[in-house]
């Protein structure tokens, strides 16, 4: 069994590698965006009246109102919450929600950017960005809506794990459910047009997006879980995986913050797979107290979180400080060129490494990492990718022993 696992994992890699070369030599990216960029940017123009349309509602209960509820379907909740779900007992639904987040956040950003199609101008639109996280998003290209496609996807797979772990026999309460989430879907869409984030093609973009992406994860979700929770050569497969991630991935037209968002949840995703392998059996099998039950209290859980919260933030700390110090003199070891753009100032706009080095960076690295787009390696994907997978781990594997000590 293992020795077909090893080759299935060979080949898997392989083929992201080939798909890499491939694509670098056909050039892949330009020709995509130049077949469907002017149709999108044209249908985002076209737009523009039933945006203002829309926008003619304007009221103060309304801007709150969908401001808010951005926030509440947004990648920082998502983050912010999927510990709390770890802590909660409810391990399978946390680590597949947390991977399908990962993946939602790579294909969503991904098409982004290939495509680079813009947000409705402003003005005439009136665009709202109440919090720091919606000025981020602004920076994005707008095709696909992000909130669109992950709402459907995560609150789609929220409801189907809960109607099949329950099984209730009423029928009404799995149309409510369903009824619920198309109604969450709805509002998501038509406040990203109130906001003046995205058009209805965009919206659109996301709907269909998320519709496929859940119905494929739906058909895998069990196969994943399963390898990762008892399956051969898991770390190292899933680290290949994460490194070639962050090369197969389209360069836009002009730079957004999306690559750092699936950076941060590629390492993510990393850091939980490895964590919940190395302490499935002690801490996140199926057996384990769930929240509310005679055996795991409310007040435990309070604890938890008391508990739980500074650890990983000391842990994001202390990863990227390690990660600042080690990946600089990694990096000159091997004669690998870098630069950073805001960790570490002092590589701010520079290079280190010889011209012989950058001559062979060019000519080989380059060619195999094509969608970076760059000549140097940015130091500062390598210290968000570790800090974010440090932090991961540190929720199911750090966090959960220090829970065993204190007997919470």
């Amino acid at each position: 069994m293992e020795s077909v696992l090893t080759w299935w994992q060979v080949t898997s890699l392989c083929g992201i590698v080939s798909w890499i070369l491939v694509a670098s030599h056909l050039n892949l990216t330009k020709k995509i965006r130049s077949l469907v960029q002017f149709w999108v940017t044209r249908q985002v123009i076209n737009d523009t009246p039933l945006i203002l349309q829309i926008q003619n509602y304007q009221h103060k209960f309304l801007d709150d109102f969908f401001s808010g509820l951005s926030c509440v379907v947004s990648v920082p909740f998502y983050t912010a919450f999927l510990p709390f779900l770890f802590w909660s007992g409810h391990g399978k639904l946390a680590r597949q929600m947390t991977l399908l987040m990962a993946f939602c956040d790579y294909l969503g950003n991904a098409v982004k950017d290939v495509v680079s199609a813009p947000r409705p101008t402003s003005p005439p639109v009136r665009r709202i960005t109440a919090t720091k996280d919606e000025k981020e998003n602004a920076m994005e290209y707008g095709l696909p809506s992000s909130h669109t496609l992950n709402t459907v996807c995560l609150s789609g797979y929220l409801v189907h794990y809960i109607l099949s772990y329950y099984q209730p026999d009423n029928g009404f309460i799995k149309f409510a459910a369903v009824a619920f989430v198309c109604l969450l879907v709805g509002l998501i869409g038509i406040g990203r047009i109130y906001l003046g984030m995205h058009s209805l093609i965009d919206i659109i973009g996301g709907l269909a997006m998320g519709l496929l992406i859940l119905s494929f994860w739906l058909k895998v979700h069990e196969y994943i879980d399963n390898f990762i929770v008892s399956g051969q050569n898991v770390t190292s497969f899933w680290a290949a995986l994460s490194f070639l991630l962050l090369f197969a991935y389209p360069t836009p037209e002009f730079p957004t913050p999306s690559f750092e968002f699936h950076t941060a949840f590629n390492g993510v995703a990393l850091g939980i797979v490895a964590g919940v392998q190395q302490t499935y059996s002690q801490f996140h099998h199926e057996a384990v107290p769930r929240l509310f039950t005679s055996e795991f209290t409310g007040p435990v859980f309070i604890g938890r979180i008391l508990v739980g919260l500074p650890t990983i933030l000391l842990v994001k700390f202390c990863s990227k400080a390690l990660a600042k110090w080690m990946l600089p003199v990694i990096s000159h070891t091997l004669g690998v060129p870098i630069k950073s753009t805001s960790y570490i100032p002092m590589l701010n706009g520079s290079v280190t490494g010889n011209k012989s080095d950058k001559i062979k960076q060019t000519s080989y690295a380059h060619k195999l990492f094509f969608f970076s787009g760059q000549e140097t390696f940015d130091v500062d994907t390598g210290i968000r990718f570790l800090q974010y997978a440090g932090l991961a781990w540190s929720v199911v594997d750090l966090v959960p022993s220090v829970f065993s000590h204190l007997r919470l």
